[in-house]
Formats: C-alpha cells, structure tokens, sequence
C-alpha cells in the first residue's frame, strides 16, 4: 500500500518552531516531487511549500517565505518541513503528498496523490 504519514505537529507559542515530518510507506521517494499543503477550518486547502525529487527545485508560499525550509532525506525515506517562526495564522492540519505523473513542483492540490492523514499545528499563547 503506497502511504505518506505525516507526522510533528503540536501546540507552540507565536514564534516557536515546529519541524514536521513526512515519510514514505510502501514506495521509495526517490522519484517523485512532494508537497506540504495545509487546511485551516473553513478555508481551502492551500499548498505551502515543494520540493522535486533531487531537492534542485523548492517553492514556497509567499506567506511562508523566509520562515519555512522544505529538505528531504531520500535515504531515509523522508520529508521534511521546519516552520520558524511561527504566527496564528498558521494554525492548520499540515498535509504532505506526492506530486502525480512528473517530477515538477506545483500549488495545485490536484496534481498531487496520495495523501498523509494530516498533522495537526496549532500556534497560540
């Protein structure tokens, strides 16, 4: 069964740092282009940030910028995002997912597949 599980969030103070976590079940990462999106309640889920295959091409949100950083691990099998910096508003369930048919970064939630379950991120005081 080809599964991403995502997984790092929490509860952080406004400006604290989360690192989250994406790992591959089932099929190597290798190949593919990943991307973190997040949902807050009420809203669309909105892509955050990818990454391609060799890590050669990253984009970011313009409301993430300068704050986030996308790596990856192919040897572990594993994605990453470290949030720094962190404001209210992006409280949100964090979803990773598998960029569909070419390995090429987007912000369309329908070129990607695969879905983790989400991960929590909840930033208050």
């Amino acid at each position: 069964q080809l599964q991403l599980v995502d997984s790092g969030g929490g509860l952080v103070q406004p400006g604290g740092s989360l690192r989250l976590s994406c790992a591959a079940s089932g099929f190597t990462l290798d190949y593919y282009a990943i991307g973190w999106f997040r949902q807050a309640p009420g809203k669309e889920r909105e892509g955050v940030s990818c990454i391609t295959n060799s890590g050669r091409i990253i984009d970011y949100s313009d409301s993430v910028k300068g704050r986030f950083i996308i790596s990856r691990d192919n040897a572990k099998n594993t994605v990453y995002l470290q949030m720094n910096s962190l404001k209210p508003e992006d409280t949100a369930v964090y979803y990773c997912a598998k960029r569909l048919g070419i390995n090429l970064c987007s912000s369309r939630k329908s070129d990607f597949g695969s879905w983790g379950q989400g991960t929590q991120v909840t930033v208050s005081s």
